[in-house]
């Protein structure tokens, strides 16, 4: 027998929960707290299934048999109706704010969560400057390829950044994918656009690798006045060659004393690394421990605050006020130094040397190398690398540089 209004008003609640049954499937369930909330009961691919419709008396009788009605005729088109409710639900939800900022946001908060904290925030800060001014307010379904290549030319015109339009057009592209992936767009304007950019301009970071003049800088660095933290981000650059984000946002919980090493998240591969530390890297950090081991977790913290690493202008500031401009040294010209005299001077083996660098380096099978590959010998090659050093600053001091192989090992 159909229920009636009569019969949901009449019932009370009991010891437990129980059921009042209309037809086909419907059923009113009241339970001992007196909530009344209106289920469907069907079947969907040989499985016994249970639809939630609403509360009543928020959803009336006469409602809810219409949402059963709908349900059956969904069942007839072999749609799951809950799995359809949910899909309608989501649907709903996106729909309120499918603009190209919100999924912007959500894609930064899904994708960026194991990126390093300053790669997030050069993403996040290129978007606010460069895509959300200009089209964030757009649904993101509507933006078409040349609203995003206007987008791109402004980049180059006013700030004549080509490299900069690519990685925003990179950018652009994976927020598109990831609103298709997620149900919010059919498609990825920005792939209408290859070759639309001018090609980058190859550029190179000024680095010196002239052993000779490599000793020339090697005294300069010894002989700079500066911080504790600074002098010792200037003397641990040449030795240890990573990259000046990776260096700057180095922190002491990476300084593995036992086993010798610095384990930390490459910049731009963001797979793990391994520093090995020779005896003379030791000796600065233990210098250095002393200075900021107690008040701050980064090795080279702000001189602002301890609580955020030191600008990342620091050593390309003192390599300037020690005389060396852009065009002859930069922070990131030390990867460049190390990378040219490990190979052409010292004879060490391309591949431990690109892993050194945190390059994305694979084995002849095309694997990519783990953080610890050849990490004897590399331990070895980075201590023969700070001895070898040490020899160019003495040579320079006595006024006699040579580029002789010290001690090259092929392997």
């Amino acid at each position: 027998m159909p229920l009636t209004a009569k019969q949901i008003n009449g019932a009370k609640p009991k010891e437990k929960d129980y059921k009042l049954s209309d037809e086909k499937g419907l059923y009113l369930l009241i339970t001992k707290t007196n909530k009344r909330y209106w289920r469907l009961k069907y079947r969907f691919a040989g499985k016994e299934k249970v639809l939630a419709i609403g509360v009543y008396p928020e959803i009336s009788l006469k409602e809810a048999r219409e949402a059963r009605e709908k349900a059956r005729q969904q069942l007839a088109q072999h749609i799951d109706p809950s799995m359809q409710k949910q899909i309608d639900q989501l649907t709903k939800h996106q729909d309120s704010d499918n603009s190209f900022k919100r999924i912007a946001l959500d894609w930064f908060n899904t994708k960026m969560n194991d990126k390093t904290p300053n790669y997030q925030k050069r993403i996040l800060s290129s978007m606010e400057r460069d895509l959300f001014p200009y089209i964030g307010k757009r649904p993101i379904s509507e933006i078409k390829a040349i609203e995003l290549l206007t987008v791109l030319k402004k980049i180059i015109s006013e700030r004549q950044a080509i490299e900069t339009a690519h990685r925003v057009k990179q950018t652009a592209s994976q927020i598109f994918r990831f609103a298709i992936a997620t149900g919010r767009a059919e498609r990825d304007p920005s792939r209408d656009l290859d070759g639309s950019l001018p090609n980058p301009r190859a550029t190179h970071f000024a680095a010196i690798t002239e052993p000779k003049d490599v000793g020339r800088l090697m005294v300069a660095i010894d002989t700079y006045n500066a911080t504790p933290v600074v002098k010792a981000a200037l003397r641990l650059s040449p030795l240890w060659f990573c990259r000046p984000g990776e260096l700057r946002q180095l922190k002491w919980d990476q300084v593995k004393w036992k086993d010798k090493r610095i384990e930390l998240i490459a910049e731009k591969t963001q797979q793990e690394h391994v520093i090995p530390l020779s005896h003379q890297a030791l000796e600065i950090l233990e210098e250095l421990a002393q200075h900021t081991g107690h008040r701050s977790e980064y090795l080279f913290p702000s001189a602002r605050g301890a609580s955020r690493p030191m600008s990342d202008n620091a050593v390309r500031s003192a390599l300037r006020s020690m005389g060396y401009d852009n065009n002859t040294m930069t922070a990131h010209g030390f990867r460049a130094m190390a990378r040219t005299l490990l190979d052409e001077v010292l004879g060490y083996r391309v591949e431990w040397i690109e892993q050194q660098l945190a390059h994305a380096v694979k084995d002849a099978n095309g694997r990519a190398y783990n953080r610890t590959k050849h990490i004897a010998q590399r331990t070895e090659m980075m201590q023969q690398w700070a001895d070898y050093l040490d020899d160019l600053k003495a040579q320079a001091l006595a006024g006699n540089v040579i580029s002789a192989s010290f001690g090259a090992k092929a392997g």
